[in-house]
């Protein structure tokens, strides 16, 4: 397992995200090499402040940072030696197999649009985020990616949840909702009134509407819905959580 950190564009610094990288390299030796994106000497400087030396770290400059600030397309343009944009040229070219970036999440999208490209029948790309709870675990999608969507969008994010949740969650009939105000088939907005006649005709485990109380009773597994909506779940899980 290759596996590529963008160490830059955090919030607080690269020394934190080096410090998980330590733990993760300490923690998994199927991990066969590691690369570190970023700025040389940020990245040098907190390899000794954290006392992390391990064959299996490469290090690749970057001269660029993409921040928060950052608009993502206009920034990337401006900024084509940035830690995002060499980070994801490394899976591209297959030198690595996995991505992970505190950054900017925008930038990240776009980036890994623009050179990796979408798979085949998908339009737009989503942020799927798995949510624990007491008795499974649910993949929520989109969580951010486009904050506006159209049905078929929903539907094609149906699939791509089934297939994570199946292959690497391992759920072998992933329960899939879309996100609503009620459970009732005539329910929601004209979004996700269309999704629905949409998802009830692919080959899913489609159990119709769910709502916002259902997500943690081990009702769904697959959560539908768009980006806008998406994030406002995750960022009220996550305050709530703390």
């Amino acid at each position: 397992m290759r596996i590529v950190v963008d160490v830059m564009g955090g919030d607080h610094g690269c020394a934190v995200v080096i410090e998980g990288v330590k733990q993760a390299l300490e923690s998994n030796g199927k991990i066969a090499e590691l690369f570190l994106v970023g700025r040389q000497e940020e990245i040098q400087a907190a390899l000794t402040q954290t006392r992390l030396h391990d064959p299996r770290l490469k290090v690749v400059h970057a001269s660029e940072v993409l921040t928060m600030h950052d608009k993502p397309v206009e920034g990337l343009k401006k900024k084509k030696d940035c830690s995002i944009l060499r980070a994801v040229d490394l899976l591209r070219d297959g030198q690595a197999d996995a991505l992970i970036s505190p950054g900017n999440t925008g930038g990240l999208v776009a980036a890994a649009t623009i050179r990796l490209r979408k798979l085949d029948g998908v339009d737009r790309a989503g942020i799927a985020t798995v949510i624990p709870t007491e008795e499974n675990e649910f993949v929520l999608l989109d969580s951010g990616a486009n904050v506006e969507c159209r049905p078929l969008h929903l539907a094609h994010y149906a699939v791509l949840g089934s297939v994570y949740s199946r292959e690497i969650l391992g759920y072998k009939r992933p329960r899939v909702g879309i996100l609503s105000n009620g459970t009732e088939d005539n329910k929601g907005n004209e979004l996700t009134l269309e999704a629905f006649k949409l998802c009830k005709q692919i080959d899913l485990n489609f159990i119709g509407n769910v709502e916002g109380h259902d997500l943690f009773h081990n009702k769904v597994d697959v959560v539908i819905c768009d980006g806008f909506v998406g994030n406002i779940v995750l960022k009220t899980i996550e305050s709530f959580a703390k």
